[in-house]
């Protein structure tokens, strides 16, 4: 059975939209009195699943922020070009998630009147401080310090007009909603088939995980704050979810983004967001294989030269490495995880053109195209229920790897075989161990780097990690460089500038430029500043 929670969901917005359904026959929350409606488990459990809304949907077009995909038109946070807005929806929304949070955190109490019990109101409020400190964690990454609202404001709240608080504030209040979450919240285990989809203890771990390698990272090479003191929470909650054995890698990669993936039997996935039990049962729905086919966000040259060769070496320093003459032989040697995230040559396609060929550069502008939730039945019906993947194990272990480097400036044999050489052995890659990166003068920083590169690429987190690693000053400043210009398989029909070695020169890199004094924060938005005067905009914007 999968996507039991869809239906929960799809309750919750009935319930949010004020709509009537056959087999509901209570009034809409938004008709009812908090005294009328906190009284049961399923009132709570409505209330909750609103907040699931909030989880990213796909296609994720994140990474053209970053030098791994481009769509087809500039993009002014990877260029440099943007100002400061007038409003932000990621700002808005997640505030308006941290206020549904509150809500629950504040009201669930009061179904004890009623008889229910302690237990199963800490659950629904676990959940919601998980919501809580995904709206914070959201907000945190792209500006730093914000107003910690941690209640439901009133006209009259002096919080309205409260300064933002401090990175360390809100990193800690993440924490303690986070540490909540792992407290209350059930295992994947206990929460069985007919609960898939809900919050889980692992779900609170890696999301903490997650949370503290970035601000331990961001702190040990931006120079500030205890960075060790967040990379030791982060190498915790990861070893947590690995000794909880409650998850492990799905055995194809490729599969991960298909509906083959979904589902209780898929171990790897942690929190995932759902779409719908069938293409005739959708609630909600994507369109990922219509928006990637129409250039959304195609791979860049600098992703794709990330990939080893099988002999555990990059393309400089392989033997086994060969300059491309047809546009298959990119793939020829390389880690499997290559194939299955871009396309090529003979792959399933669209339903006008069944197998794919590189020749449209007028939609895909670097030549490549990804294949991540690429599904030629979806895009013929141009809509999709394949689940997005918002957190999966991979992650955790390689939050593990890296936490571990960075607070050791070192990582045993063993640590790489518990983590990175996992990822390896499915992509078919030989591993890694300290003797094979001191014999071919490899990094092992850069290399526990790539293979988080590769293993989450086209996912969202290429961007934050140049952040949080004080790169973006050095990456972002490149060229957008694409495919090799394969003359007999591209053809002539669209005019396109090329390198000196005959590459697809995207965008020059006297068109990209990033300010390391401002651009590694995002500005708040100038309405905010307006409605509350002490709140102050972030350095240089």
């Amino acid at each position: 059975m999968k996507k039991t929670l869809f239906k929960h969901i799809s309750l919750a917005l009935l319930l949010t939209m004020g709509l009537g359904s056959c087999d509901v026959d209570r009034i809409p929350e938004t008709q009812l009195s908090d005294p009328a409606f906190w009284k049961t488990e399923r009132d709570l459990q409505s209330a909750s699943n609103f907040l699931y809304t909030y989880l990213p949907g796909l296609p994720n077009t994140d990474d053209n922020w970053s030098d791994d995909t481009y769509a087809r038109a500039p993009n002014s946070i990877s260029d440099g070009t943007r100002i400061a807005p007038a409003t932000d929806g990621t700002y808005n929304s997640s505030y308006q998630l941290i206020r549904a949070a509150n809500n629950i955190i504040e009201k669930a109490p009061l179904a004890l009147n009623s008889g229910v019990t302690q237990a199963t109101v800490d659950r629904y409020v676990a959940e919601a401080r998980f919501f809580r400190a995904w709206g914070y964690y959201t907000l945190f990454q792209r500006y730093g310090g914000v107003p910690l609202i941690l209640s439901v404001l009133k006209e009259n709240s002096p919080e309205l007009f409260a300064p933002a608080n401090t990175r360390e504030e809100v990193i800690q209040n993440i924490y303690k909603d986070l540490d909540f979450a792992v407290e209350k919240l059930p295992t994947p285990t206990q929460l069985g088939t007919a609960n898939y989809g809900r919050i889980t203890k692992t779900a609170a771990l890696a999301l903490k995980s997650r949370a503290a390698l970035f601000e331990g990272t961001r702190a040990k090479f931006h120079g500030y704050g205890d960075y060790k003191a967040h990379l030791t929470i982060s190498l915790a909650a990861s070893k947590a979810i690995i000794d909880s054995k409650e998850h492990d890698l799905f055995a194809s990669y490729y599969n991960i983004f298909q509906l083959a993936g979904e589902g209780r039997q898929n171990r790897e996935n942690i929190l995932v967001k759902q779409y719908g039990v069938s293409t005739s049962e959708i609630v909600l729905t994507h369109t990922a294989a219509r928006n990637l086919e129409n250039g959304s966000a195609s791979p860049t040259r600098n992703l794709v030269d990330s990939y080893l060769m099988t002999d555990g070496l990059p393309i400089e320093k392989s033997p086994l490495y060969k300059k491309p003459t047809i546009s298959t032989e990119v793939f020829s040697n390389r880690d499997e995880r290559l194939g299955a995230t871009i396309m090529k040559s003979g792959d399933s396609y669209i339903g006008t053109n069944p197998i794919f060929s590189v020749s449209v550069l007028a939609f895909q502008l670097t030549g490549f195209l990804s294949r991540k939730y690429f599904n030629t039945d979806d895009w013929t019906l141009q809509r999709s229920n394949i689940d997005g993947v918002v957190i999966r194990y991979a992650e955790v272990l390689l939050n593990y790897a890296e936490a571990t480097y960075e607070l050791n400036e070192s990582i045993s044999d063993a640590d790489l075989e518990l983590t990175i050489n996992k990822l390896r052995t499915r992509g078919k890659v030989a591993k890694l161990s300290n003797a094979f990166a001191t014999a071919n003068g490899l990094s092992m920083r850069n290399e526990i780097r790539r293979e988080r590169h590769v293993e989450l690429a086209v996912e969202g987190f290429r961007y934050w990690d140049l952040i949080r690693w004080k790169t973006a000053e050095v990456e972002l400043v490149k060229p957008i460089i694409g495919n090799f210009f394969f003359k007999s398989e591209f053809g002539t029909a669209t005019a396109v500038k090329l390198t000196a070695d005959n590459y697809i020169l995207v965008q020059d890199a006297t068109f990209r430029r990033f300010d390391p004094a401002k651009d590694y924060l995002w500005p708040i938005p100038i309405n905010e500043l307006a409605l509350n005067p002490n709140l102050k905009q972030n350095p240089n914007w």
